[in-house]
């Protein structure tokens, strides 16, 4: 029993120090502590104003119990019983009046975060309006007063609210951009939730998560958000909604209709039920998980062209449960038409944006 005791105390200081390390692991773009816009700086300073008071509560208390630990301990040879403060109504009332001071401090600033926060910025004629709905394990993009549909990477302009209208297409999940705001559910049913935010007034790509457990994959259900300058954005618009551009082969232009517009769409051609591919070769992601980079280092990074014919041979090695089975393709056509997407840029990014890898996020660590 000793010996184990020993190995204890030597273990503890080591899982203590590995738990200091781990804990500053992470990316900047994922941390709520890392606001990079005005609803997401609000919410943290009522993080801080809560954490702040709960420190002071618990300072006090305990040097409350130390200083009681010390000047009224038992002394040899005394036994006198130590004189009793029940009904004493001055310190009844300080320790009544003091936490509800501080329900104040918190509360007033809260209430007023949570009912301005629920704005309904849906009629805002200065607004960008997103519908929102997410499916195993991939989201949609629906900007209805532009006419506008894209999956995966959700592109805004610098300063500017985004009215965002929520639901699923299946299982409930939840919308998530931790360093942009909040996270809210999307429930299926036609349920729909509505929340708001405001991009900060520099480019920037930031990471959105699913935060509700939805199935093998609910970790791989990724996608990003892309703030681009006004200028970009318009571009982006007027270029997502310009003709489709098919390859030029025409035997693989047939193929691609028969077997991927089906589902899919490019420009003004295919159906509505899968993620839109207008402009997928300009993406950060394929599949939300696989990261576009000509400087791979990790097994889920590649080059656009890579990834996509890694994720169109075998959708369900990358993304467990997915919906999207394995297409029947030779070889050539895997290549083919991997290449074409691959080369289906829309080119409207600013130079700034254009030149930043999506696996770097050091502007998402900029104060």
């Amino acid at each position: 029993m000793m010996k184990r005791w020993h190995f204890l105390k030597r273990l503890l200081p080591l899982m203590a120090g590995v738990v200091l390390l781990l804990s500053a692991c992470g990316r900047a773009d994922l941390s709520t502590l890392n606001p990079q816009g005005p609803v997401a700086q609000e919410q943290f300073d009522l993080m801080k104003l809560s954490i702040i008071i709960m420190l002071l509560v618990v300072a006090i208390v305990f040097a409350i119990a130390i200083y009681v630990l010390v000047r009224f301990r038992r002394r040899p040879g005394d036994d006198r019983i130590p004189v009793q403060v029940e009904g004493n109504h001055k310190l009844e009332i300080i320790w009544t009046v003091i936490p509800l001071i501080l329900l104040v401090i918190l509360g007033v600033p809260t209430i007023q975060s949570v009912f301005g926060l629920a704005q309904d910025y849906s009629k805002d004629p200065e607004a960008v309006v997103v519908n929102v709905t997410s499916q195993q394990y991939w989201w949609k993009f629906e900007y209805p007063k532009l006419g506008v549909t894209t999956a995966q990477e959700l592109v805004v302009p610098v300063g500017t609210k985004i009215a965002i209208e929520a639901q699923s297409a299946d299982v409930l999940h939840s919308f998530w951009i931790p360093a942009l705001a909040g996270k809210i559910d999307t429930n299926p049913g036609g349920n729909v939730n509505r929340m708001f935010f405001e991009t900060p007034d520099k480019e920037g790509i930031f990471l959105g998560k699913c935060a509700e457990l939805c199935g093998p994959s609910h970790a791989l259900m990724d996608f990003k958000v892309k703030v681009v300058d006004q200028a970009s954005f318009d571009n982006w618009v007027r270029a997502m909604k310009a003709p489709a551009v098919l390859p030029e082969d025409p035997a693989l232009a047939a193929k691609f209709q028969s077997q991927c517009l089906s589902c899919h769409a490019v420009g003004n051609l295919g159906g509505p039920a899968f993620p839109n591919l207008t402009g997928i070769g300009d993406r950060e992601t394929v599949g939300g998980i696989l990261v576009n980079t000509d400087d791979p280092k990790y097994a889920n990074e590649g080059s656009t062209y890579d990834n996509l014919y890694r994720w169109i041979k075998d959708p369900q090695a990358v993304k467990p449960g997915n919906q999207m089975p394995k297409i029947d393709l030779t070889e050539q056509e895997l290549e083919g038409i991997s290449r074409y997407l691959a080369d289906y840029k829309l080119n409207y990014e600013s130079e700034a944006l254009a030149q930043n890898d999506a696996t770097d996020d050091s502007q998402e660590s900029q104060e």
